[in-house]
């Protein structure tokens, strides 16, 4: 299994964020509101970062010190920090594009609209940080 590349990660924020700029546009078109994530996503994100470091923990340990592990414990580990860092990367581009959306209007967007978006892209690199750390957790030397 190759490691996630950052490449795939940016290309994956941008066209997130384009969706996100898009979805808005079109509810704003639509004589609708924007789109506003709720402030229990960032929470969501931040959990799934430390459970992907969690299981990642264990594998990590066996590498280090030479105990074997069950290698399909070892693959979901991989499998969950990149998985991980690929809805991170997707949840960051979408909170942008939303964001980006928010602040292209002439009217000043609500404080508590800016802050949830914020707090999502915030989360949300972290969950892409987390992730990879978690893969790297998973390598072998």
């Amino acid at each position: 299994m190759r490691r996630t590349s950052v490449g795939l990660l940016f290309v994956l924020a941008l066209l997130a964020g384009g969706g996100g700029f898009l979805l808005d546009h079109l509810l704003t078109a639509a004589g609708r509101v924007t789109f506003t994530p709720s402030l229990l996503l960032p929470v969501l994100l931040l959990l799934i970062g430390a459970a992907s470091l969690g299981v990642a923990w264990p594998v990590r340990r066996s590498v280090r010190s030479g105990i074997r592990i069950d290698p399909f414990r070892a693959l979901r580990a991989a499998t969950l920090a990149r998985a991980s860092s690929l809805l991170g990367a997707i949840m960051a581009g979408f909170g942008a594009g939303l964001l980006v959306f928010l602040l292209s209007r002439p009217v000043v967007p609500q404080v508590g609209s800016t802050v949830a978006m914020l707090a999502l892209i915030g989360s949300a690199i972290v969950l892409v940080i987390a992730a990879l750390v978690a893969e790297q957790f998973c390598t072998l030397p």
